[in-house]
C-alpha cells in the first residue's frame, strides 16, 4: 500500500479497453457530490463517540447464548444538532425486549469460544401503530438481479423484464442477516443472499412472495440440525464459535439490496473471546500478557470510560432535513441519462459506485474520543459502500500504532505501523484492524486521526502521488482525538512485547482455481453496466453471472489455492463465505482484450511477490488489486451453499457475486 506498485505494463489494445471502462468520476475535493445538505457547514468534533455497549440475551442455556435480535426504523441524531441540524430516519438491530438498545450502529455481540450463539432474527420493518409495512428509506432499483417480492413465488430472486423502464420499488422490504467472518456456520445460519424474508406486515399485497427461494429449504434444516422452528418474518441462525478469537461483523445480505440496507444501517460488531488462540504471553518473562481494556459490557454507559473500542468508519451523505441521501439515478455517477433498461442494458438507478461526502464514525459524523495518555485497543471496521481507506495517525505527534490482528484473530507477531509503514493503515471495504495506538507520549490537546483513501475508485500506489487523497476539509478526516493525562498506571503489556499463538499453516492445496474479476460494458455509451465474476478457462476469461450454474465445487476437506485475476482497473476487496483463509503472494498478469471485449492472452508477468505483513494472519477478506492475480490459500470444512462476492457492495448488488457449494448437492435443495 504505501511502497509503490509494479504494476503489469499492458498491451495498446488492453490499455484501450481499460481506459474506455474506467469511471467517470468528477474532480477531487469540492465534487464530492450528496444530498442537499452543504457538507462544509456540518459542525465536525461537536458531539462525543458513541461506544456501543454488548447486545443484552434474550436468555440463557447451558447449551448455547440466545438472542432475539430485530431490525427496526428509527430516528437517531447522527449530524450535530448545532445550527437546527435534525434526527435522521435510519434502521438497526436492537434486542427484542429491550428498545432502548435499538442504535445505528447495533451493539456489540460478544461470544465466547466454542459456545454457541443463537439468533433469532426478526424483521420488524412495519409501522407499529398500523402494522402495515415500511417501504425502503433509499430508492430501489428493480432492474437488478434481486430479491423480487412482486415476480412471486416463481419470479423472486429474478432478473425481472419491463416494457418499459420502472420507477423505483415501494414495496414491503426484505431481510437476510449474515454474520461476515462466521467460520464452520452451516449453510441455513449464514445469510445466503436467496434466503430472505419480509416483515410479517398486515398490508403485504397479493401475490408477492413473502420469503426467498432457499428460505423454505433452510427453515427445514434448521429444525431438523438444531430445532429452531422459524416463524412468519424471522430466520433462526446458530453461529459454532469453533475458530479463532476475532472481530467480526454482522449485517444484512438480501440480494440485490445490501447496499441500501446497510446504508440505512443495520450493522453491528461481533467479537469472539476465548479459546487457545486468545492467549497472549508476555515475552519478557513468558507471564500473561495484559492487553488495553475493559470493553463496554450490557448496560455499559455509551460515553463511559473503556480502554477496548470497536469503531466503525462509514461513509454517508445526508439531505437538509437530516434524511439520508442515496442516488436515485445512474446520471449522478456518470451523467448517463439513458435510455435505460429495457431499451439497453443499463439500470436507471443503481451506480457503480458510490462515495459519501460525510464520515460517520458509530454513528456520528466527525465525532470526538477523550483518551488518556496510555494505550487504547481500537477494533476499526471499513464499513463503507465503495471507499478504500488508509487510516493516518501522522497528524498525532509522539503516537504510535501497532496492528495486532485483522479478521482471523491475531498476527503472529505485532506490526508497528508507525514505525514500518509510516503511520498508515490501508482498509479494503469489510477489513477490521485490530490494534493498539498508544497515546503516551502524545501531548495533551486535540489531534485528528485522518483519511489518505481516495474519494473515487482505489486502484493501489502511493498517496498523493498514484491517486488523489479525499478532501483535506471532509473525508479526508475521521474522528478527532483529545488527549489528557493518564487517570492511573497503564497495566497493559507494550505491544512489542506481546508473544501471540502460533497460526497453524493451512495443508497444502489439491488444486488451484483461476477465478476472474471482470468490468461488461455498456451497450449505449462507455460506462460500465456491471461487475461480474468468472473464470479463466485456458489463456481466456470468462464471465459468469449469479444465476449461472455453480462452478466452484470443493468436496469437505480439501484445500484449494483461489487466483482471482483481477482484469479491471480498481482493486476488489474479494470476501469468501464460510472460511478463513491465508494469503499466499500477488503477481502481474497481461492479457489482450478484443474488440468484442473477450479477455483473451492471460499470462504471468514477473515473479510473485508475498503478503503485506498486515495480511501474515488468517483473513476473511482481501485486496485484489488491478492487473494482478491474488492467491489465496483454502480449507474447506463445512458442507453446504455459500457465496463469494467483492465488497464493493455495489458491485455485489449487481452480479459480482457468485455462488459456491461445498460437497454435493443436499437432498431436496432448490435447483440451480
Amino acid at each position: 500500500m504505501i511502497t509503490r506498485r509494479n504494476f503489469l505494463k499492458l498491451s495498446a489494445a488492453s490499455v484501450g479497453a481499460l481506459l474506455a471502462a474506467r469511471f467517470k468520476l468528477m474532480g477531487a475535493w469540492a465534487a464530492i457530490r450528496g444530498g442537499t445538505i452543504d457538507t462544509a457547514s456540518i459542525p465536525k468534533y461537536a458531539l462525543p463517540l458513541v461506544i456501543p455497549p454488548a447486545m443484552p440475551k434474550q436468555s440463557n442455556s447451558k447449551k448455547f447464548d440466545f438472542y432475539k435480535i430485530a431490525v427496526r426504523q428509527f430516528r437517531q441524531q447522527i449530524l450535530p444538532p448545532e445550527l437546527g441540524l435534525p434526527l435522521t430516519t435510519v434502521w438497526s438491530y436492537g434486542a427484542k425486549k429491550f428498545p432502548q438498545t435499538f442504535n445505528y450502529p447495533a451493539f456489540t455481540i460478544e461470544a465466547t469460544h466454542n459456545r454457541p450463539v443463537r439468533v433469532q432474527w426478526m424483521n420488524e420493518l412495519v409501522d407499529p401503530a398500523t402494522g402495515k409495512y415500511l417501504p425502503h428509506l433509499l430508492p430501489v432499483d428493480q432492474t437488478l438481479h434481486w430479491a423480487n417480492p412482486p415476480g412471486g413465488v416463481a419470479g423472486r430472486d429474478m432478473r425481472p423484464t419491463f416494457a418499459a423502464t420502472p420507477g423505483p420499488y415501494t414495496g414491503p422490504v426484505p431481510i437476510v442477516p449474515h454474520l461476515h467472518g462466521s467460520e464452520h456456520v452451516g449453510d441455513e445460519s449464514d445469510g445466503y443472499a436467496e434466503a430472505w424474508f419480509l416483515p410479517p406486515a398486515r398490508n403485504i399485497p397479493a401475490g408477492y412472495a413473502t420469503e426467498g427461494i432457499w428460505y423454505d429449504f433452510f427453515k427445514d434444516k434448521a429444525l431438523q440440525k438444531f430445532g429452531a422452528d422459524w416463524e412468519p418474518g424471522t430466520a433462526t441462525f446458530q453461529y459454532p464459535n469453533n475458530q479463532r478469537a476475532t472481530t467480526l461483523w454482522y449485517h444484512d445480505h438480501t440480494l440485490g439490496m445490501t447496499r441500501l440496507n446497510v446504508y440505512a444501517g443495520p450493522a453491528g460488531f461481533y467479537l469472539i473471546r476465548g479459546g487457545p488462540d486468545d492467549v497472549v504471553l508476555d515475552s519478557r518473562d513468558g507471564t500473561t500478557a495484559i492487553l488495553p481494556g475493559p470493553a463496554p459490557t450490557v448496560g455499559s454507559n455509551p460515553f463511559g470510560t473503556f480502554y477496548e473500542i470497536p469503531i466503525a468508519v462509514q461513509d454517508r451523505s445526508f439531505n437538509a432535513d437530516g434524511s439520508l441521501f442515496y442516488p436515485d439515478t445512474r446520471a449522478f455517477f456518470d451523467e448517463f441519462a439513458g435510455p435505460f433498461i429495457p431499451d439497453s442494458n443499463v439500470s436507471p438507478i443503481w451506480n457503480p459506485e458510490f462515495f459519501g461526502n460525510t464520515m460517520v464514525i458509530n454513528g456520528r459524523t466527525w465525532p470526538f474520543l477523550d483518551v488518556e495518555q496510555r494505550r487504547y485497543r481500537f477494533r476499526f471496521l471499513n464499513g463503507c459502500d465503495s471507499r478504500f481507506l488508509i487510516l493516518d495517525f501522522n497528524n498525532i505527534p509522539g503516537v504510535e500504532a501497532w496492528l495486532i490482528g485483522t479478521e482471523g484473530g491475531f498476527l503472529p507477531e505485532p506490526f508497528n505501523i508507525t514505525a514500518l509503514n509510516d503511520n498508515r493503515m490501508l482498509l479494503g471495504l469489510a477489513e477490521r484492524a485490530d490494534m493498539i495506538v498508544d497515546f503516551t507520549h502524545v501531548p495533551q490537546g486535540s489531534h485528528i486521526l485522518a483519511n489518505l483513501g481516495p474519494d473515487e475508485p482505489f486502484g493501489g500506489g502511493i498517496p498523493g502521488v498514484d491517486f488523489t487523497v479525499s478532501d483535506p476539509d471532509t473525508t479526508g478526516q475521521v474522528m478527532e482525538f483529545r488527549v489528557g493525562p493518564a487517570a492511573g498506571t497503564d497495566p497493559s503489556t507494550p505491544p512489542q512485547f506481546l508473544q501471540f499463538p502460533a497460526i497453524t499453516p493451512l495443508p497444502e492445496e489439491i488444486r488451484a482455481r483461476q477465478l476472474a474479476l471482470i468490468e461488461l460494458m455498456s451497450s449505449v455509451h462507455d460506462g460500465p453496466s456491471e461487475a461480474v465474476l468468472g473464470n479463466v478457462e485456458g489463456d481466456s476469461a470468462v464471465h459468469k453471472m449469479w444465476s449461472d450454474p455453480i462452478s466452484e465445487n470443493p468436496a469437505a476437506g480439501d484445500t484449494e489455492v483461489w487466483e482471482f485475476n483481477n482484469f479491471t482497473e480498481d482493486a476488489h476487496p474479494m470476501h469468501v463465505h464460510e472460511v478463513q483463509f491465508q494469503v499466499v503472494n500477488r503477481q502481474a498478469i497481461s492479457f489482450e482484450v478484443n474488440e468484442m471485449g473477450h479477455i483473451h492472452s492471460v499470462g504471468l508477468v514477473g515473479e510473485p511477490r508475498p503478503p503485506e505483513a498486515w495480511e501474515t494472519g488468517l483473513k476473511d477478506t482481501v485486496i485484489a488489486y488491478p492487473g494482478e492475480v491474488t492467491r489465496l490459500r483454502i480449507k474447506f470444512e463445512g458442507q453446504g451453499q455459500f457465496v463469494w462476492h467483492c465488497h464493493i457492495v455495489e458491485h455485489e448488488d449487481n452480479e459480482m457475486m457468485r455462488p459456491y457449494r461445498i460437497g454435493p448437492v443436499q437432498p431436496g435443495q432448490p435447483p440451480e
